[in-house]
């Protein structure tokens, strides 16, 4: 078992080195050309918190490695071998909400500073914004921990009066051990009237991961809900909805034309913002028509991509027209796969979480019998489902930054990432990874258990004074399942728009973007000519509000001519 140990702690070890590594490669591969030799702090932080959330989500299937470690030793002294996975847990995640609350915003706060300012002025402008950050979670964490920062276990209040010890040593079952009153110490017999609270404190660094848990877990639940749907039927709709057939060169022309007038008015569009900028007038209104421009810039460079599929060019056009066929074959496989995933994540949230008494261990059956066939198997099963709903997470959020105006938008593009936008997917990263730790040490109690995990999110966190109520009803369970079916009504509905009727995307005209249809007459002129090219008999009115100065008829044209 001493030898197990050992190599418990080297495999370790490696798995560290090459998620630093892979780390490093994504950061590189994704990072802008803006970026190139540059804003190396944040890039220290990026792969520093990507390295964090790997690791945390790793080290579940760690510690029931480790648990396994010593239970068959042979001599004493063998589990002092193991590694100290409470130790570890609560230091990764006080980490994990130092980067969250503090170092990724500093990051962010440096790199998007006014670039015409010093280096000391854009620190001392981030540190201030830090601090103010600090001393309000101080007085949170402060006051909530000294107010209701107690544990609440509900246990049974059991006493036995003593006795003597019998005369003779031979015990049968009508001598028994300590005499009739024997049954009194017994819980299975104990009244249900015997059960009382046991009151104790927490320690500051559980309160703290707590805290930070439940935080994560609204953010889990609202992107993870949405997500873990969105994701894998995200890609079944892109390979629907992929170019038939290369265009002609008279129509690449035409629609050519007409992003270039999109992204010339985009352009003035955003001198105007920035001239409003300089003005000092930055109130919500401003606010809300840059999230507004961020968003139509994003459109405007997927019509430019889809545009550039459907009319390749160059000396390898039949190639590059080939890669593209087979990457929508790819999304379909991959988007396949992901839905067999999704299922399987809701069908056990349910069958396991939500109907008591469990009909069935399901996937953690499923871990066990994969570790019965090779060991580390169960494994890596596990941690893939763990990873999945971390991917789950970063497609829901970039599901909702697109149709919602109160949620910034930050893609992940190869060759294209600003820091900023790497810096907020690894914040929402580490933030949900809490979360995605806790739901799975709770949906696979029985292939986790008697894990220093389990102690410290399926005892302490479920017991906090406060809190515990959002998991004794399941609460979080249930809205992630909720949001997970709305948004597989959403694409059944949107599969049956697109099969049957015009697809049109209408927004609310915010100022200075134009030209835009604010008049009905307008947009009854619009409709008409959709009624036109489309054939359906029925017309279903999409609103999608804002996406700004998004040429209406001219999007629509684009989705007939990618169907084409």
């Amino acid at each position: 078992m001493g030898d197990f140990n050992v190599a418990l702690l080297i495999v370790a070890i490696v798995v560290c080195v090459l998620v630093f590594f892979f780390n490093v490669y994504l950061l590189v591969n994704f990072q802008h050309l803006d970026d190139a030799n540059q804003a190396y702090f944040p890039k220290f932080v990026v792969v520093l918190g990507l390295s964090v959330a790997a690791i945390s989500i790793l080290m579940l299937p760690a510690d029931v490695a480790n648990r396994q470690a010593c239970q068959h030793a042979i001599y004493n002294g063998a589990c002092n071998l193991t590694l100290p996975m409470k130790t570890l847990w609560l230091a990764i995640y006080i980490l994990d909400a130092v980067l969250v609350f503090f170092v990724i915003p500093f990051a962010m706060f440096f790199y998007e500073g006014d670039q015409d300012k010093t280096v000391g002025k854009r620190i001392k402008s981030a540190l201030l914004w830090v601090g103010t950050t600090a001393i309000v979670c101080g007085l949170v964490l402060g006051i909530l921990y000294g107010l209701v920062g107690k544990v609440d276990f509900t246990v049974r209040h059991l006493s036995s009066v003593t006795t003597n010890f019998p005369t003779t040593w031979d015990f049968s079952s009508s001598q028994q051990c300590i005499g009739n009153g024997a049954n009194q110490c017994s819980s299975y017999s104990a009244s249900p009237s015997s059960e009382t609270t046991w009151t104790m404190r927490a320690t500051f660094p559980e309160y703290v991961v707590a805290l930070a848990t439940i935080v994560g877990s609204v953010l889990f639940t609202i992107f993870g809900g949405v997500g873990i749907a969105c994701l894998p039927l995200g890609l079944v709709f892109s390979f629907v909805q992929r170019p038939k057939a290369v265009i002609t060169r008279s129509q690449y022309i035409k629609e050519a034309t007409e992003l270039g007038k999109r992204a010339r008015e985009l352009k003035k569009a955003t001198d105007a913002l920035r001239q409003e900028e300089k003005s000092g007038a930055k109130g919500r209104k401003w606010r809300k028509n840059v999230k507004a421009v961020e968003k139509e810039l994003l459109l405007l460079e997927e019509d430019v991509k889809a545009l550039e599929e459907m009319y390749p060019q160059g000396e390898q056009a039949e190639t590059a027209w080939a890669m593209t066929v087979l990457g929508y074959l790819a999304k379909l496989v991959l988007g396949v796969l992901g839905l067999i995933v999704s299922v399987a994540w809701i069908v056990h949230i349910v069958i396991y979480l939500l109907i008591s008494p469990p009909l069935s261990p399901f996937l953690n059956e499923v871990f066990v019998k994969l570790d019965s066939v090779w060991g580390l198997l169960g494994t890596a099963a596990f941690a893939f489902f763990c990873f999945y709903l971390l991917l789950a997470v970063i497609a829901g959020a970039m599901m909702l930054g697109m149709r919602l105006v109160f949620i910034t938008i930050h893609p992940m593009k190869w060759g294209a990432t600003l820091m900023n936008s790497f810096l907020f997917n690894v914040g929402l990263i580490l933030l949900c990874s809490i979360s995605v730790i806790q739901f799975c040490a709770t949906a696979f109690a029985y292939y986790a258990q008697a894990t220093a995990a389990q102690e410290i999110f399926g005892h302490t966190l479920q017991s906090l004074r406060g809190i515990k109520y959002l998991y004794k009803y399941n609460v979080f369970q249930i809205a992630f399942i909720g949001l997970a079916g709305l948004t597989f009504v959403y694409y059944a509905a949107f599969a049956a728009l697109w099969n049957s009727v015009e697809y049109i995307f209408f927004s609310l005209s915010l100022y200075p973007l134009t030209p835009h249809p604010r008049k009905l007459k307008k947009r009854k002129t619009i409709w008409s000519e959709a009624r036109r090219r489309s054939r359906a008999k029925i017309t279903w009115k999409l609103w999608i509000s804002p996406i700004a100065h998004v040429s209406l008829l001219r999007r629509y044209q684009y989705q007939v001519l990618m169907r084409s």
